[in-house]
């Protein structure tokens, strides 16, 4: 394959990635300064030619909401933070089968267990061990999805039992450049989260670990952090950019929004494609509430094709049809690979959910002769299909 724009850096670095040569900080610096659109033209020939043409599609579940004792300064579920989430212990292995069928039915071919504490302690905290590792044997047994986790810091013997009990992806994001780290995280080091990375990996587990944009980090710091990656080895790299919460320190200093613009998350996905060129390139959360509706395929047209469909940890996300929709719209198919679900009957089903809200807000509407907006919102939501209720 021959891709040419005329721009000899971009030109030279994709005849780099296309020979098998890995970029360096160096190729990435001088990227992410080139203008976005022959960035993202070049990244999504790339690719074309690695991947298969498809979005893959992950779905989480919040397994164990608040108390967290980290301070991470972007996390509603830190008990530094006072946010007014619902906090709530291990929501058991039933529950939690419910939301990986309620995912596999919305076509997600990934589904995360995630948990918010430093780690599930197979010492410490025995019985909410053998939990997880029940949750983990009914979404394998009972789901056609791939069961990934999102459990904290790991010892080689936890590590050891969650690969054989068949947890495919073990995802620990690194949040950010080795640099910034500090500014966002006081409570333990950008060093920790990759010892756990190496930890999950050296026990035979694929590793699944990002970043989050628009925390303040310069360019710079975002091609560090690919780097980061690079070194440790990701097949699945998501993508997530800040949704500033109310309470937390970063909420309190991006009130109006997360610090970066659509061109600047277009350029970095870009970049990362091309520093990663076989891995996914996953966007996730905070994606709505930085992209305008009209705006959410250009990711996917510049070398992600990944997302996180369904809801986000502690925020709500768009219904899978409208996922489906962005994919569409930028050219792409999902995936149906590990989950053979129809596209169609997802987008049918939401639409009937659509009419069954419109009628019941009407029906709302003629008995007191008003049609307010707060009555479509809420029976709109009590319509939605949640993958974290």
């Amino acid at each position: 394959m021959v891709y040419e724009t005329g721009n000899r850096t971009i030109d030279d670095a994709v005849e780099r990635v296309l020979a098998g040569e890995r970029l360096d900080r160096r190729d990435g610096l001088a990227l992410i300064a080139q203008p976005v659109d022959e960035l993202a033209a070049a990244a999504d020939a790339v690719r074309a030619e690695f991947g298969d043409g498809t979005v893959d599609a992950c779905s989480i579940v919040n397994a164990k909401a608040g108390d967290c004792a980290e301070d991470c300064g972007f996390c509603a579920q830190s008990v530094h933070f006072d946010t007014g989430i619902d906090n709530y212990g291990f929501l058991g292995p039933e529950k939690i089968l419910e939301a990986a069928k309620r995912a596999e039915r919305d076509g997600a071919q990934r589904f995360g267990i995630v948990v918010a504490e430093k780690g599930v302690s197979k010492e410490h905290r025995p019985e909410e061990w053998e939990e997880v590792l029940e949750a983990i044997r009914l979404v394998r047994d009972e789901t056609d999805v791939e069961v990934d986790a999102s459990l904290g810091i790991l010892t080689e013997d936890e590590a050891e039992i969650l690969a054989e009990e068949g947890l495919n992806h073990y995802n620990h994001n690194i949040e950010t450049s080795p640099n910034f780290f500090p500014e966002i995280v006081d409570s333990h080091s950008f060093e920790d989260r990759v010892e756990t990375l190496e930890v999950a990996k050296g026990a035979g587990m694929d590793l699944c670990a990002g970043v989050i944009l628009g925390m303040g980090e310069s360019p710079a710091d975002r091609v560090d952090a690919a780097i980061a990656l690079q070194d440790v080895g990701v097949s699945s790299l998501p993508v997530n950019i800040l949704n500033p919460v109310a309470g937390t320190p970063l909420g309190e200093r991006f009130d109006d929004g997360a610090a970066i613009t659509t061109e600047e998350i277009v350029a970095t996905i870009a970049v990362y494609r091309l520093l990663h060129p076989e891995a996914r390139v996953r966007l996730t959360g905070g994606r709505e509430a930085n992209l305008a509706e009209d705006e959410q395929h250009l990711p996917f047209e510049a070398g992600a094709d990944g997302m996180l469909t369904g809801d986000y940890l502690t925020t709500e996300g768009q219904s899978p049809a409208e996922d489906i929709e962005v994919v569409e719209r930028a050219g792409l198919e999902p995936n149906t690979d590990a989950n053979g679900f129809d596209p169609d009957a997802v987008k049918a089903r939401a639409a009937d959910r659509r009419e069954a809200a419109d009628g019941a807000s009407g029906e709302a509407a003629s008995r007191d002769g008003t049609d307010t907006e707060s009555d479509i919102e809420t029976a709109a939501g009590s319509a939605t299909s949640n993958v974290s209720d």
